[in-house]
């Protein structure tokens, strides 16, 4: 088969996802522990989504930069059920380098491969209207929970040719700024606009089951299969905010959620847009064969 060959192929196999998936939106998490890999195929993929009418919309993370940041200034670094304690001093080093740094640094990447990209915050126009988050058994600090997401904003850059790419801090009506977890204000931006997929990029291929003492990677699981996985241990650790940013994401009305290896080359495309897809699928129940 010669490459040109293969190449017609690969699109026409793409064709019936591309219709598919016209005029919808796609969220996805972009995760700061795939950040220090080669990122350019990633970030080619999202700009030829937006090429064929698909509306990626972006929300990252920053975690390690942000904790080698404290790290380097001296400031303790602390985390309650994986969630970054946050007084003002790591508000303000989170602010700096999730707004100042890494949101840049997307929106400058998506730009040099030829697509419209802008940077925000939760904070600008009011993007993430926050609080403080409730039911901790400690004291947090500053991180909130988002109470609602100002979809008229992001609806009208992405009419308008951009992908929005934005950096989880959140605000509330008094201006008080928050440090968000960035998986769950990616579900919740997923859920306000009815995105028709929600793609949580990670370090890792997908949920891994252990069966028999055997880890293996599933391709697809169900809700109820999932509590059932965190109760028992088979999910757990840094994957368990993860499933439940996705069971958050189906229950505000998002069709199907996916968590894959952002290490991956072209790994948006190659679940979006071909017959198999990768990592694995996370839907309602009564959508698992």
């Amino acid at each position: 088969m010669t490459a040109g060959l293969h190449r017609a192929q690969v699109l026409v196999e793409a064709l019936p996802y591309i219709q598919r998936f016209a005029g919808k939106i796609v969220v996805v998490k972009y995760g700061g522990s795939t950040m220090g890999e080669d990122t350019s195929s990633f970030i080619q993929d999202l700009v030829l989504m937006k090429q064929v009418n698909i509306h990626p919309v972006v929300v990252h993370g920053g975690g390690p930069e942000i904790t080698n940041l404290l790290e380097s200034m001296g400031v303790e670094v602390q985390f309650v059920n994986g969630l970054r304690v946050t007084d003002q001093a790591v508000l303000d080093v989170a602010s700096m380098v999730l707004v100042g740094k890494i949101n840049k640094q997307i929106v400058s990447q998506i730009q040099s491969y030829g697509g419209k990209a802008i940077g925000l915050s939760g904070i600008d126009g009011k993007l993430l209207l926050a609080r403080k988050k409730q039911n901790t058994k400690v004291d947090l600090g500053f991180v909130g929970e988002v109470e609602q997401v100002n979809c008229k904003l992001l609806r009208g850059l992405i009419d308008e040719g951009y992908i929005p790419v934005i950096a989880p801090l959140g605000v509330d009506d008094q201006g008080q700024r928050y440090n968000i977890n960035a998986d769950t204000v990616a579900a919740a931006v997923a859920g306000e606009l009815r995105a028709e997929k929600f793609v949580l990029s990670t370090n890792v291929p997908g949920i891994y089951i252990e069966e028999n003492g055997v880890k293996t990677i599933i391709s697809a699981i169900g809700a109820k299969k999932i509590e059932e996985s965190i109760d028992n241990g088979q999910i757990s650790g840094g994957m368990v905010p993860k499933v439940e940013a996705c069971l958050e994401a189906l229950n505000r009305g998002v069709n199907t959620t996916h968590i894959v290896d952002g290490r991956q080359e072209h790994v948006l495309l190659l679940e979006l847009l071909t017959d198999t897809g990768v990592g694995t699928m996370v839907s309602r129940e009564d959508e698992i064969s």
